[in-house]
């Protein structure tokens, strides 16, 4: 991707009243893997491009029953969390998916909404994404200290890499 068209992309957030919303491109990446087996054709991955809140607040991925049905991601658990009102609840966790923005992915599960919840994109796919929300201009953006791909940070100084 040029940094042209990097920063067209780049520049297709939209914001709403102090909310931050981004167009985030989910992918079901067991079709991707069955295309690297020759099992399924490339016209066969099941993908959607999703206006999802973006939410440093919150740790996961979230996605609705609606976008589930095209994604049709694997069932992998019950799972409990806590909600921003403080309220808990049990949903599903699928995937793995394949997240993308701009020229940065993430591998993740996913929670799944009831009916047409809000879709969000939490702090763990942002994270290794490497992506920020500019807090001038809030919206998402690529890190501007790696714009030609994600920098990870690895432990801490215990780990023993060199």
């Amino acid at each position: 991707m040029s940094s042209g068209e990097l920063k067209q992309f780049v520049h297709l957030n939209l914001y709403f009243m102090g909310v931050v919303y981004a167009e985030i491109e989910l992918i079901n990446s067991a079709d991707m893997e069955m295309v690297r087996r020759h099992i399924i054709g490339e016209e066969e991955i099941r993908s959607l491009r999703v206006m999802m809140m973006v939410d440093s607040g919150a740790w996961m991925l979230c996605i609705n029953e609606n976008i589930q049905s095209v994604l049709k991601l694997p069932f992998i658990e019950k799972r409990n969390y806590q909600m921003a009102n403080g309220d808990w609840a049990s949903h599903d966790a699928v995937g793995p998916v394949e997240v993308r923005f701009a020229n940065r992915r993430a591998f993740c599960s996913a929670l799944v909404l009831p009916g047409d919840s809000e879709p969000l994109l939490g702090a763990i796919p942002m994270e290794e994404m490497d992506v920020l929300i500019h807090p001038k201009r809030q919206e998402l953006i690529i890190n501007p200290e790696h714009l030609h791909g994600a920098i990870y940070k690895m432990g801490g100084m215990g780990l023993g890499f060199r």
